[in-house]
Order: structure tokens, then C-alpha cells, then sequence
């Protein structure tokens, strides 16, 4: 049965893109057909990855490009097509840097710069994340400050987006933050050194103030510029885990002017851990701080693919409390992670899906 419309204004209606696993970035021709479909389909607003497993999408002054995309011989910069194509039929684009301050442990950077790499207590710096050894850059030191701006600042100007989305990678993992340049800079700043327990809740406000103060620093820098949008969204994971785990205060980067946007991942798999999630009291606390707040649901990743009639029913559970909606990811509603239903099946779904939530 359709669903009555709920929206009494336009709302977010966006998607993830990327190019693991998906061909998606390789090909002009590719991406031209791809944003058409979206148009079609209702979406308004596309999340392009541009900042993946420390290479970027784009030859960068700060990075490496995507090796994928040097092989494929490609001579197009995807983010800056993508654009053009989605600002021709009227919708948005807002890259999306995943990775944040996070980077592989072998990465050039990390080799260059090892003053640059957060420890943890026994002086140990990986991470295991996504099935391979990461680490994290400090977002206290001047060197990590100036690159990460600068990564930002050349596709916000070269392409003239609509904004930039960090997510639940723009961290400081909890455990970390034992490494010299943090120690010399929390003596310097408190008067001791840091204590054994990570979870010490002076320890913890203070890290989190380098994160906030690194995030300020960046609306400055894109307001400064006056070339693209000075608009910031945060994908972060819920409040008390983001908070806990990665240091990520986005009660307080909102209610402070520091993001512009809010998009809570719910990749809760059952309607009922889906409807719960909703009820999370920093959800519920954000829809009266005058900023958009959406939701990140999963389309298909993998071995998930969420069919449409439940795709249906979460997003009507969001749009009821005034949430847009964001799906993860592209090649889940109607390509490579299309499941049992079928490419057809799926596009005219969230074809009609997207009509009916209309204003």
C-alpha cells in the first residue's frame, strides 16, 4: 500500500556513493546515467566518497590518488562530474570524507610524519578497522590540522559543492592519545601528564576540545575561502557510543554553529531495533536545534539487502518525526547489492517510495 505523504516541507532524500564495492567511478558515462536515475527516483542530495583508505578521488596537493582510478586511465575528476551532472537537474552534492583522520599504517603520510600518529598507553598505534591495520592522525598537531584543511578546501573549491560530510572517522578514538607530542602538549596546557585510564573524564574533555577546536577551525577556513559552501554535515553513530568511544561531542558541535547538518546512522537491521533507535533521547533532543537532522538507513552492503516493503516502513518511521533520509549505499537500492527483488523491482520501488513522500 502506498504511503500517505508526511513531509510538510521538503526534506533530505540522499544517498551514499562510493566505489567499494562498485565500478561506479571509473566511467563518465557511468556516473552521467547513475545521477539521471537518482533524479528520477526522487533523490535530491548525493554523499560521493571523495577520501578513502588514505587516496583520494581527484589529483590532490595532499594525497595520493585512488589507485583504481589511476589504472582505469581515467582522465575525469568523478566528484567534480558528479556535481556538474547533479546540479544540472536541480539536486545537491555534499562529498563525503570517510576516513576522516584515519589512515592506513603504511601509508606514505604515516611513514613521513611519525610525530603526526596518536599512541596509545603501551606506545602501540594501530587500529584494526574494516578488516585492515589503521591508525590515526592527531587532530592537535599543526602538521594533521593543515593537511586535513587543506584536503577539504581543494574539492570544496575545485568543484563547487554544496558542502562536506565527516563522519564517525573524524574522531579521536578514546584509548588513544599517549603518544610524545600529546603528552608535551597536555603537561604544557594542565600541568601533568595524562592519566593511566583513558576513560578519565578530565582526559576525555580535554581531547575532545582538540577535536571541537580542529572542527571550528574548519568552518573558519570555509567561510574564509568564499569559494563553495561553508556547509558541514556530521554522519556520526549514536550520541552515547560517539561520545564514549570516539570523542565525538555533536550535541555540542551543534548547538554551537559548528554543523550545519545531522545524520545519525540507524543501520538497525528489525523494525522494532529501528523504531528503538529513534527513541534515543540526543535523537529526539536534536529535532528542536534548527538544523536538519536525517537518517542513515541501510539500502545493502554486502550480504544485506533491506527489501523495500521494510525500507518502506523505516522511512516512514523517520519522515513521522520530521527526519529526511539517507541511504547507504548506492549499489544497495538497485545495483550490485540489489538482493532477491531485482534491479526493476527495487528503482521503481524507491521511485514510487520517494513520490509519495512529497510534499
Amino acid at each position: 500500500m502506498p504511503l500517505a505523504p508526511v513531509w510538510s516541507a521538503p526534506r533530505r532524500i540522499g544517498v551514499w556513493l562510493t566505489n567499494s564495492p562498485s565500478p561506479l567511478y571509473y566511467k563518465p558515462q557511468r556516473l552521467e546515467s547513475a545521477v539521471r536515475e537518482l533524479s528520477e527516483a526522487g533523490f535530491n542530495t548525493l554523499y560521493p566518497n571523495v577520501w578513502s583508505r588514505g587516496t583520494t578521488f581527484h589529483r590532490s596537493s595532499w594525497a595520493p590518488m585512488e589507485p583504481a582510478l589511476v589504472q582505469s586511465g581515467a582522465s575525469h575528476d568523478p566528484i567534480c562530474l558528479m556535481t556538474s551532472a547533479a546540479h544540472r537537474r536541480g539536486m545537491r552534492v555534499i562529498p563525503w570524507f570517510e576516513y576522516g583522520l584515519m589512515e592506513p599504517a603504511d601509508a606514505a603520510v604515516v611513514r613521513s610524519n611519525p610525530e603526526w600518529v596518536l599512541q596509545k598507553r603501551d606506545g602501540s598505534s594501530t587500529v584494526v578497522m574494516h578488516g585492515k591495520e589503521m591508525v590515526w592522525l592527531n587532530p592537535a598537531h599543526p602538521g594533521v590540522r593543515q593537511r586535513f584543511l587543506g584536503l577539504i578546501g581543494e574539492i570544496v573549491q575545485r568543484c563547487k559543492v554544496d558542502g562536506i560530510q565527516l563522519d564517525d572517522h573524524f574522531a579521536w578514538p578514546v584509548e588513544l592519545g599517549y603518544d610524545p607530542y600529546t603528552r608535551a602538549l597536555y603537561q604544557r596546557e594542565i600541568g601533568q601528564q595524562p592519566p593511566d585510564n583513558h576513560t578519565d573524564r578530565t582526559w576525555m574533555v580535554w581531547r575532545r576540545k582538540q577535536l571541537s577546536g580542529l572542527l571550528r577551525e574548519l568552518r573558519a577556513t570555509l567561510k574564509r575561502s568564499g569559494q563553495g559552501s561553508p556547509y558541514v554535515s556530521l554522519s556520526p553513530g549514536p550520541f552515547r557510543f560517539a561520545y564514549n568511544h570516539w570523542l565525538q561531542d555533536w550535541e555540542l558541535w551543534a548547538l554551537g554553529g559548528l554543523i550545519d547538518e545531522l545524520v545519525v546512522q540507524n543501520y538497525a537491521y528489525s523494525l522494532k531495533g529501528f523504531e528503538r533507535d529513534l527513541q534515543q533521547p540526543a535523537l529526539v533532543k536534536a529535532s528542536g536545534w534548527g538544523i536538519p537532522v536525517e537518517i542513515g538507513i541501510l539500502s545493502g552492503f554486502g550480504g544485506r539487502t533491506t527489501p523495500i516493503p521494510i525500507l518502506s516502513e523505516k522511512v516512514r518511521l523517520a519522515a513521522e518525526r520530521g527526519h529526511g533520509v539517507i541511504y547507504f549505499y548506492w549499489e544497495g537500492l538497485w545495483g550490485i547489492h540489489s538482493g532477491s527483488e531485482g534491479p526493476n523491482l527495487r528503482q521503481s520501488g524507491f521511485s514510487a517510495l520517494h513520490r509519495n513522500l512529497r510534499p
